[in-house]
């Protein structure tokens, strides 16, 4: 019995020998094994607005970098950082959003956590705010504030790039709100970055990319005006509005960016050439809104750029607003697919490049000339271009091509009133499969006599550079549909070879003095005056009521005259104290008749 006694405890005390050994190996292996996540709390960082947390937090930042890499948490809270933050290679420093925050107003009691911003003022070239310093570094789930930022103040004051890195590979930022700062984020030389989920609205720059070469990334970014309250004509949104750029891209080799919306900047999206070359990539679902210059691509490298779902729209209260255009220097191809335009646009598509080709295939277009002055849909100045498979959803003149332009291919189009393409004639338009326009589908006895109705849907192939379509009633009580003409307004006049014909002219009188306007008021055909429209030397009657002009055309040889109206032009808000109209006008007509003799 005393032998099974002693065994027993000679037993119980082994286990407790092993037990004590794992307990004391388990204590030893957490001391030296490092941890992945830092609580920044427990290390002395706390939520404050007026104690400066920078010390704290970058030693913090080290220490995890020095373990090898992992993650620093911050709690929800304002913490207020005076300097600057290097976030160490492999280290991610880590909010508490888990999806891309936003803001209404910059005071807001907002739950999360905010990064209170204040060194660098008026120094943009100075060190960033957040600096991802080394490979894998991250920065994430936070909202970031310049509480210093004053929209009264006009041009804003500069500060260096909010957050930054160079020299680096597969640096990231996520779900971040970068509200305020003048300069969001830069990337040169960060290959293979990932920028994704990223909101606010950056006052200078939203995002700079250069000599990135190997994939980046950039995906759901929103940059739009919170934090305030958005007005057009409010100088700080307007100097926005006409200085700043949502997205640059210098030189990066095959970008991918998707799912991206900006509003209310000067240039949505920029391509620029910088000292090591410009960019190509894929750039699917782009958007901009309230853009004056939507894509501008000064520059792109050879295999190009290719957008596809894009939605650009003019810049609100403008009239000079240009959703795409390439300039004169790109070498590059740019090629648009499934696009679409509009709002307050005066071209949906400008092409200047010489070298360049542009491709527009499957894109509609719903609004442009919103100026009334005759500006086209797509503009080929010079260069190659496709135009193809595409809609115009209003009359006017839907392509125009220039005689400087080398090829431009038009096929397989509709629009509202048949596709009018200014610059058929030329050898390099080629054009097949498009909707008939009324003025193609003439026929030799249709041009013996035919109206065109000003202010229909049927006028748009026949004028040139004239105001939009509008009402008016005469001195019978009637509601006649018409057009106002510009300084130099257009109409193209089919004719038969050989036949004389008689044009006639239905109008108003001019409402300004122009008897000492120079040049007066005129109908002129090709290089000819041909008739006065100054009220002072014709028979026309009191101005707001219709009287007609009719002019003798002799026979021609070409099948094609041009018709010019030119006038010194009035403005309706210098005449008429309560008229908000700025338009140039010169004279409103509603019906041209041509008949042979």
């Amino acid at each position: 019995m005393n032998n099974v006694r002693f065994n027993y405890c000679k037993a119980l005390l082994a286990i407790a020998a092993i037990c004590i050994l794992l307990l004391t190996a388990s204590v030893q292996a957490q001391q030296t094994e490092p941890t992945a996540r830092w609580n920044a709390a427990q290390y002395g960082v706390k939520p404050s607005e007026t104690e400066d947390q920078t010390d704290a937090l970058q030693a913090l930042l080290d220490k995890a970098g020095q373990a090898g890499g992992g993650t620093v948490e911050l709690a929800s809270g304002r913490y207020r950082i005076n300097g600057n933050l290097s976030i160490p290679g492999g280290v991610t420093l880590k909010g508490t959003y888990s999806v891309p925050p936003t803001v209404n107003r910059k005071d807001d009691n907002l739950k999360g956590t905010v990064l209170l911003a204040y060194a660098g003022k008026g120094d943009p070239e100075g060190k960033p705010f957040i600096f991802l310093a080394g490979d894998n570094a991250v920065i994430a789930g936070v909202i970031i504030i310049y509480p210093e930022w004053d929209r009264k103040v006009v041009p804003p004051i500069p500060y260096p790039p909010c957050i930054a890195s160079s020299h680096t590979n597969n640096v990231g930022v996520l779900d971040c709100c970068l509200l305020n700062p003048y300069e969001g984020i830069r990337m040169v030389q960060a290959h293979r970055h990932l920028l994704r989920n990223i909101t606010g609205y950056p006052i200078w720059r939203g995002l700079l990319v250069d000599q990135c070469y190997d994939i980046g990334r950039v995906e759901n970014f929103h940059y739009w005006p919170f934090g305030l309250s958005y007005n057009p004509k409010d100088p700080y949104c307007e100097w926005i509005n006409k200085n700043g750029v949502a997205f640059e891209f210098a030189r990066t080799d095959w970008e991918y960016v998707c799912n991206t919306f900006c509003f209310g900047y000067g240039v949505g999206y920029k391509f620029s050439e910088y000292r090591h070359g410009a960019a190509n990539g894929n750039f699917l679902g782009l958007g901009a809104d309230s853009c004056r210059r939507a894509v501008l691509v000064e520059q792109s490298q050879e295999p190009g750029l290719l957008i596809t779902n894009g939605e650009f729209v003019g810049r609100w209260t403008s009239q000079d607003s240009v959703c795409i255009e390439v300039a004169e220097g790109n070498r590059g191809k740019v090629s648009l697919n499934n696009c679409s335009f509009w709002g307050p646009v005066e071209t949906c598509i400008r092409s200047n490049s010489a070298k360049g080709q542009l491709t527009a295939n499957a894109c509609h277009f719903v609004n442009w000339d919103n100026g009334g002055t005759g500006a086209s849909a797509i503009k080929i100045a010079a260069g190659k271009a496709i135009i193809s498979n595409s809609t115009f959803q209003q009359a006017g003149t839907h392509v125009e091509v220039l005689p400087s332009a080398k090829s431009v291919v038009i096929t397989g189009n509709q629009a509202e009133g048949g596709l009018n393409v200014d610059g058929v004639q030329l050898p390099q338009t080629v054009m097949a499969a498009n909707e008939l326009n009324p003025l193609d589908r003439m026929t030799t006895e249709d041009k013996q006599q035919y109206i065109i109705d000003l202010g229909t849907s049927n006028d748009a192939a026949f004028i040139r550079n004239w105001h939009g379509p509008e009402q008016f009633v005469n001195n019978q009580n009637e509601t006649i549909t018409s057009r106002w003409t510009t300084r130099e307004s257009k109409v193209n006049l089919p004719v038969v070879p050989g036949k004389a014909y008689q044009l006639t002219v239905r109008l108003r009188a001019n409402r300004y003095r122009d008897a000492d306007a120079s040049p007066a008021a005129a109908l002129w055909l090709e290089d000819k005056q041909v008739a006065s429209l100054s009220q002072k030397e014709t028979a026309l009657p009191h101005p707001d009521e219709t009287g007609v002009i009719t002019v003798q055309i002799p026979a021609q040889d070409k099948d094609r005259l041009t018709l010019v109206f030119k006038a010194p032009g009035w403005v309706p808000a210098e005449v008429y104290q309560r008229s908000n109209d700025y338009r140039t006008l010169g004279v409103q007509v509603d019906k041209i008749e041509m008949k042979a003799q």
